[in-house]
C-alpha cells in the first residue's frame, strides 16, 4: 500500500522514532541516554514490581550507583558534577522514570533541588563541605519546603527561624519530603524576621528527627518523610547568604521541573511501549489485539501526544540552555507533559485488561505514580494559574 508515492513499512516504528527524536540529539545526548537506560535495565527494572509492592528501596545505595555515573547534580558546574547540559540531564531524568517516577525522583530532588540550592544561593564554605558528596552519593540531600497545610501557598509556611545572639533556632515541620529520612543534609525554609530565608541543616543536628511516610499507593519505590525540626540550634554559618523571600525555594522549583517535564515522558513512553508489546502478542476473536481498529486508535492517539510532548522538552531544553526560559514556559511543560503522560499510562492499562492491574505490566504502577508527579512541584491547577497570569497580567492566585 502506498500513499503520495511512499511505501508504507510493515515493519513497526518505536513510538518517539515517528517524530525522528534520535536526530534532534547530539552524540553525547544520546550516549547519557543510553547509558543511563542500561543502567535502568540492568539495575533497577528487575527489582520494581518488589520494591512498589513492599514500598522499600534501597536508596542510598542506588543513589551511591547513581554517583558513580554522574547522574547527580549532573547539571551543575564543578564540585564533582559534571555540568552537562539540560538536553542531556533531561533525557537521563526520562530514562530514570522509564522505570519508575521513584527512582527518577530520588535523583532529581539530590541534584535539582538539595544541590542546586545550595550551588545557586549557598556560600563558598558549604559548597565544597556538601557538593562533592551530594554529587558521589555519599551524602544525601533532602529539600524541606513543603508543609503539611501549606503546600501550594509555601509562602504560608508556619516554620520558623529565629536569632539567638550569634546562633539560628528553627521550629517546625515539613511534610512530603522525598529522601528525608536517609538524607544526611537538609535544606530548610522558614520564615524568618528578613523575609523567607534558606538553611543546611546536618541531620545529626540536636532537634531534627525525620519520620518515612507509610501506606502509600503512590512513588512506593521511593523515601518520603515527615522532618520535625525541635529547638534546632544552628551556627549563622548554616544561613543561604544568596537566597532572600520566596524567589529562593521557587527558583529551586523551577529547575527541579524541567527534570520532571522530561521524566513523566518517560513513563509514559514506557507504558506505550509495554501495551504495544501486549497488543501484538495477544489474540481475541482469532487476531493479534494490535489488527483491530479500536486498538489503534489509542496506540496513534497516544504516540502523537508523546511526540508532542517530547518536542515541546527538548524546546524548552534547548532555551533554558540558551538562558532564555521563562517560569511560565516552565509551567507550560510540567502541565502538559505530566497531564498526557498520566492520561497515555490510564489508557495503556485499558489495553492490557484485566493484566493491566497486575505488577507484571508497568502501566498501572507508572498511573499511580503520576498522581504524585501531577500534584508535587506545583499541581496542574497552579501551573494554569501560572499560564493564565501570563496570558492576561491578572493574578488569580487570591
Amino acid at each position: 500500500m502506498s500513499g503520495g508515492g511512499r511505501t508504507l513499512s510493515a515493519v513497526p516504528i518505536a513510538p518517539l522514532d515517528l517524530v525522528g527524536i534520535d536526530h534532534l540529539l547530539d552524540d553525547e545526548e544520546r550516549a547519557i541516554r543510553d547509558t543511563v537506560r542500561a543502567f535502568c535495565a540492568d539495575r533497577i527494572r528487575p527489582h520494581l514490581a518488589e520494591w512498589f509492592e513492599t514500598g522499600d528501596v534501597p536508596a542510598r545505595e542506588l543513589a551511591q550507583e547513581m554517583g558513580t555515573l554522574g547522574l547527580l547534580g549532573m547539571h551543575l558546574e564543578g564540585y564533582g558534577c559534571a555540568g552537562a547540559n539540560t538536553v542531556s540531564y533531561g533525557l537521563a531524568c526520562m530514562e530514570l522514570e522509564a522505570a519508575d517516577s521513584g527512582i527518577r525522583s530520588l535523583a532529581s530532588v539530590q541534584g535539582s533541588l538539595a544541590m542546586f540550592a545550595i550551588h545557586r544561593f549557598g556560600s563558598e564554605e558549604q559548597k565544597t563541605h556538601w557538593l562533592p558528596r551530594m554529587a558521589t552519593g555519599e551524602a544525601i540531600g533532602c529539600f524541606g519546603l513543603t508543609e503539611a497545610d501549606f503546600g501550594s501557598d509555601p509562602g504560608g509556611m508556619r516554620t520558623r527561624a529565629r536569632q539567638d545572639g550569634s546562633d539560628w533556632v528553627l521550629d517546625g515541620s515539613k511534610m512530603w519530603i522525598t529522601n528525608g529520612s536517609i538524607a544526611d543534609v537538609a535544606v530548610v525554609w522558614a520564615q524568618t524576621d528578613d523575609k523567607i530565608r534558606g538553611f543546611v541543616v546536618p541531620t545529626d543536628t540536636s532537634g531534627f528527627s525525620a519520620s518515612t511516610v507509610t501506606r502509600k499507593m503512590s512513588l512506593r519505590a521511593s523515601v518520603t518523610s515527615e522532618l520535625v525540626l525541635a529547638d534546632v540550634r544552628l551556627p549563622a554559618s548554616a544561613m543561604l547568604p544568596e537566597a532572600r523571600g520566596l524567589s529562593g525555594p521557587l527558583a529551586c522549583l523551577s529547575e527541579a521541573r524541567l527534570g520532571i517535564i522530561y521524566g513523566s515522558l518517560g513513563a509514559a513512553r514506557d507504558s506505550l511501549e509495554c501495551a504495544l508489546d501486549y497488543a501484538g502478542t495477544r489474540t481475541v476473536f482469532d487476531k493479534p489485539l494490535s489488527a483491530y481498529q479500536l486498538t489503534q486508535e489509542k496506540l496513534a492517539t497516544m504516540t502523537l501526544e508523546l511526540g508532542k510532548g517530547m518536542l515541546l522538552a527538548l524546546h524548552l531544553g534547548r532555551l533554558k540552555d540558551q538562558g532564555r526560559l521563562h517560569p511560565e514556559q516552565v509551567s507550560l511543560g510540567k502541565l502538559n507533559n505530566v497531564r498526557e503522560s498520566l492520561a497515555i499510562a490510564r489508557e495503556c492499562r485499558t489495553i492490557l485488561g484485566a493484566n493491566g492491574i497486575t505488577l507484571e505490566y508497568s502501566p498501572i504502577r507508572h498511573a499511580n505514580n503520576l498522581e504524585s508527579v501531577l500534584t508535587y512541584e506545583g499541581t496542574s491547577e497552579v501551573h494554569l494559574l501560572v499560564i493564565g497570569q501570563a496570558l492576561t497580567g491578572e493574578d488569580a492566585f487570591r
